[in-house]
């Protein structure tokens, strides 16, 4: 993944794209041809099993904020299964959500992703919309089909199907967005003058699509705010991305963001030369921030961080994080209200 760091990275062509706003989060993290760094909570290690201690999780996410990363990402992992070996921050997401947007000011809330399948459409859309109007605007909304095939028959629901319902999903929680809407989808059909209260703060939250979703790739260019994919090495990423911009470019849209996650394993040498991980590397500041704007030169513009594997401790690298890369990747205006 990290070979061909540099000869293969090259300049996307939207030199002169601007991102469509959206909401406050969404705005504060996008700029084209610009990268933003995040993390992934739980802000802790736990590579020794699929449950972490949630160990001063609020104070970590409120030191992410403190120390200028833009963004801070929850996941929608409802059960902890075996093969999947990973419980998150546990905690169901939108009830976090509403906790850290009660003791948080400025930094973007993410979700990467919401299992549309597994849940009504209509109970995402005001969870999701109540994080919106509680935070300021600061919700950014990953959605997906769901990669874990145990859960599907825990809540009596088919697999192969998800799919489809993810589009319905999509499609319905859309439609939250209008006054009083009046449709039928296959998860029900609001009639009547009822409407779904609170609307999101500028009338529509980001929802942007994670990897395939079961879906056509030019009805995610489409349909997505955004893209949610895994890392890859620097050639190939180049090249997906470089798709993922013809196609919304293809259905005449304007340009939009793409985000990626990326595990960590920061070292206390900087010069640390990297040294593959789960999807991801352990490796030194100085290679970090070089892969980091390889990343960037190719069209990324997001990169969550995760340091589920680092081991060192989780507020010095949190700080040493800070020092020695996010300067070359903060811009002043995510720190504004």
């Amino acid at each position: 993944m990290f070979t061909q760091l540099h000869n293969s990275a090259h300049k996307t062509a939207d030199d002169d794209a601007v991102f469509q706003p959206i909401n406050r989060g969404y705005n504060s993290i996008f700029r084209p041809n610009h990268l933003s760094l995040g993390l992934v909570v739980p802000l802790e290690t736990y590579s020794q099993g699929p449950v972490p201690t949630m160990t001063r999780h609020l104070e970590r996410v409120q030191l992410a904020e403190e120390l200028g990363f833009s963004a801070v990402w929850l996941r929608d992992v409802p059960f902890n299964v075996p093969s999947f070996g990973d419980a998150g921050q546990m905690h169901d997401p939108f009830v976090y959500l509403g906790l850290l947007a009660g003791q948080t000011n400025r930094i973007a809330l993410g979700v990467a992703s919401i299992v549309l399948p597994l849940r009504h459409p209509a109970h995402i859309a005001k969870a999701a919309a109540s994080v919106d109007v509680l935070s300021g605007g600061r919700i950014i909304l990953g959605v997906a089909s769901g990669d874990r095939p145990d859960e599907y028959p825990a809540l009596n629901l088919p697999f192969a199907e998800r799919g489809a319902r993810f589009r319905a999903s999509f499609d319905y929680i859309e439609r939250m967005w209008e006054d009083a809407p009046v449709f039928e989808n296959f998860y029900g059909s609001p009639h009547g003058g009822m409407d779904m209260l609170p609307k999101p703060t500028t009338g529509k939250l980001p929802l942007l699509i994670t990897g395939g979703s079961q879906q056509d790739p030019d009805w995610i260019a489409r349909h997505g705010d955004g893209w949610i994919t895994y890392p890859r090495e620097i050639a190939a990423q180049a090249r997906i991305i470089t798709d993922w911009r013809t196609r919304v470019d293809a259905v005449g849209d304007p340009p939009k963001p793409a985000v990626q996650s990326l595990y960590v394993d920061l070292t206390k040498d900087p010069q640390t030369s990297p040294q593959p991980i789960h999807l991801g590397f352990r490796l030194g500041a100085n290679h970090l921030r070089a892969y980091l704007k390889s990343l960037e030169e190719i069209g990324v513009n997001h990169v969550a961080l995760n340091l589920r594997f680092n081991q060192a401790d989780t507020e010095e690298t949190m700080q040493r994080l800070a020092d020695d890369i996010l300067p070359e990747f903060s811009r002043p205006d995510f720190t504004t209200d």
